[in-house]
């Protein structure tokens, strides 16, 4: 009966083992595949742009929210996905764009203040960027020349309508005086003639453009809106992509080393225990990086470095649990009983240490910015899910292990004792 009740034990714990293996297995490189990488990791573009004051007028904090707002609405337009845009100080902004395919594009662009101003031969300006509704680059059908169509908001639209059909009715076709200046950052784009007077808020700006590309970022540039206030670049730096995956294999191996000498340390103090920690420190991973998945999280390398600190946290709350369990070993509790006081003792100190732990998270969260909250997001992850698997998940598997008998020799908990078994008594002491 014993060698049957035996068997039957080990065999449910190895099918357990066997499904944790599988489960990691098979969901750690999606997972990871899955993931966005941040400039760090990826490559891209760093950009410091500095608000600059005036004479008649001093960078306000309604200017700089103006800024942030355009800049995204351009970095939006041009298609990179999850840009880092924040406020550093009272007049600038960083802006980190992750995978760019091309940087220099994207500086030129993130520079240019965009202010697209009709004007009439007077100097009179009719309709501004403030008046645009959209903006689009095509390939005019009859020219086979890019071009950009200009649609106005209904007060452009008025505006316009009413200074194309003066300027019809004052003027003949040919005459200088007809034509509308169409004039970006003060340079002028094209000067067209009016043929006839345009009601429906249109307009297009054609010629000069080298390619497409050229066309299209303009008009990405023209939908963002110009910029409130005017900006200098006064830093940007380029992360190649080979820098970037060198960061990144770099931080692999720090992972993947890290693991092996923390299941080295686990296996020689604390045995059979350290192989149940080694298994809960897989379902472990796997919860923090489901987590970063849901929440649509960049990895960057202090995101990594927030989660290799929450492994070692992780261990720690294992090594308190063991240590109580040797010591109700040695009491002479039943294991069992003894895995049941060990966790009841060592809960308390847990939930301390992880409480400081993620109130320093917290703090790290609301008072820092950029990668020092990434820092804080995936220590406070690790703290948690470290805090549920240990409780939960490592506790189940030494239950597992109590009901096979071959696995209560006090050698398998590393407490030195007579050379027979651990007493085991089902439900406790």
């Amino acid at each position: 009966m014993a060698g049957g009740k035996g068997a039957g034990g080990f065999f449910k714990l190895v099918v357990v083992l066997i499904a944790i293996l599988a489960l990691g297995f098979g969901a750690f490189k999606p997972l990871m595949q899955a993931m966005k990488l941040g400039l760090d990791l990826r490559g891209g573009v760093h950009i410091v742009a500095q608000a600059q004051s005036t004479p008649d007028h001093a960078v306000t904090a309604a200017d700089m929210a103006a800024l942030e707002r355009v800049m995204r609405d351009r970095v939006d337009q041009l298609g990179i996905a999850e840009p880092l845009i924040q406020k550093e100080g009272n007049d600038r902004l960083i802006i980190e764009l992750a995978g760019v395919s091309n940087p220099e594009e994207a500086i030129k662009i993130i520079g240019k203040t965009a202010q697209l101003e009709f004007k009439t031969s007077d100097g009179q300006v009719v309709v501004s960027g403030k008046d645009l509704k959209d903006a689009k680059a095509i390939i005019d059908q009859q020219t086979g020349e890019p071009e950009i169509t200009l649609q106005f908001n209904a007060e452009g639209t008025k505006k316009f309508a009413d200074v194309t059909q003066k300027l019809v009715n004052n003027y003949p076709y040919g005459d200088p005086k007809r034509a509308i200046g169409i004039y970006l950052d003060q340079q002028l784009l094209t000067n067209p003639q009016v043929k006839t007077a345009i009601p429906n808020g249109t307009a297009s700006i054609s010629g000069g453009f080298a390619n497409f590309n050229e066309a299209a970022n303009l008009a990405a540039l023209l939908r963002g809106g110009a910029l409130p206030v005017p900006v200098q670049l006064i830093e940007h730096r380029i992360v190649g992509p080979t820098l970037g995956a060198d960061s990144l294999a770099k931080s692999k191996n720090a992972i993947i080393v890290s693991m092996i000498l923390i299941a080295l340390f686990m296996l020689v103090m604390y045995r059979l225990p350290g192989v149940v920690a080694i298994f809960s420190l897989v379902i472990y991973a796997l919860i923090i990086l489901t987590a970063l998945w849901l929440l649509k999280a960049t990895m960057t390398l202090p995101g990594i470095a927030g989660i290799l600190l929450s492994v070692g946290m992780a261990v720690d709350a294992n090594i308190l649990i063991y240590e109580r369990l040797r010591e109700e070993l040695r009491n002479g509790k039943t294991l069992r009983a003894a895995i049941d006081a060990g966790f009841r003792h060592a809960f308390v100190t847990i939930v301390d240490t992880n409480s400081n732990s993620i109130l320093a998270a917290l703090v790290l969260y609301f008072l820092g910015s950029g990668a020092v909250r990434g820092f804080a997001i995936n220590l406070g992850l690790g703290v948690l899910a470290s805090f549920f698997t240990a409780v939960t998940l490592t506790r189940f598997l030494l239950h597992l292990v109590a009901d096979v008998p071959w696995f209560q020799g006090y050698g398998f908990y590393g407490v030195k004792g007579p050379d027979q078994q651990v007493q085991t008594v089902r439900g406790g002491a």
